[in-house]
């Protein structure tokens, strides 16, 4: 079975900070459906942005030269993805554009093997307090079972066409499914601050100095 991989590319974090902000000379964007395609398992990439940003986009990916991207208005999402059903989905952020490779295969992979949803995920680092309508804490938070969510999120495509004809943001709850996991990886961060934008400046810096050496 085929696997679509769907990008969204909506306007997120703070100050001018977007899917088409640079990191090491490239936009988001295109650091994001490169990785999906080198990840050798997607046979598709739907691009979903906002319509008044799709000629940028297409500019942002045009260097990839791939036959395998196609550019949506967000407003026709749910009418491209049913003409490519059936299919695996894949529902991949654009600000998380150094997802690793394996961790896209792991999730296509939970989806072929049964799973109807499916969510990367990584063990919560930080201590969680519970708080009350004026900050005062109320107590701490037992983090053992709590998990920082990642993408790409994957799908059976009947519970994705669900998911995204409801209108709701949260497509996971929204697919009605229950939700497995896989395991998830430091690197797949979302970049939606000028720092976070700063760290992946500097990895990537740091990549390409190791691939030099």
């Amino acid at each position: 079975m085929k696997i679509v991989a769907l990008v969204t590319a909506d306007n997120h974090g703070a100050g001018e900070i977007s899917a088409l902000s640079p990191v090491h000379g490239e936009p988001l964007l295109t650091h994001a459906v490169r990785g999906l395609l080198d990840s050798g398992y997607v046979d598709l990439v739907v691009v979903a942005t906002p319509a008044w940003r799709v000629v940028m986009s297409a500019d942002a990916l045009r260097p990839l030269a791939e036959p395998r991207v196609r550019i949506v208005a967000a407003e026709s999402v749910h009418q491209t993805l049913s003409a490519l059903a059936p299919a695996v989905f894949l529902v991949h952020d654009a600000a998380r554009a150094f997802t690793p490779p394996e961790v896209i295969r792991a999730v296509a992979d939970a989806v072929r093997a049964g799973a109807r949803a499916v969510v990367p995920v990584l063990p919560m680092a930080d201590t969680v307090k519970l708080v009350d309508a004026d900050g005062v804490i109320l107590g701490t938070q037992d983090r053992e079972l709590l998990r920082t969510a990642q993408t790409p999120l994957g799908f059976a495509a009947d519970a994705l066409l669900t998911a995204v004809a409801s209108g709701e943001t949260d497509l996971l709850t929204a697919s009605g499914e229950q939700i497995h996991t896989v395991e998830g990886h430091p690197n797949a961060m979302r970049i939606e601050t000028p720092f976070e934008l700063t760290l992946a400046e500097a990895a990537a810096n740091a990549g390409r100095h190791k691939e030099i050496l």
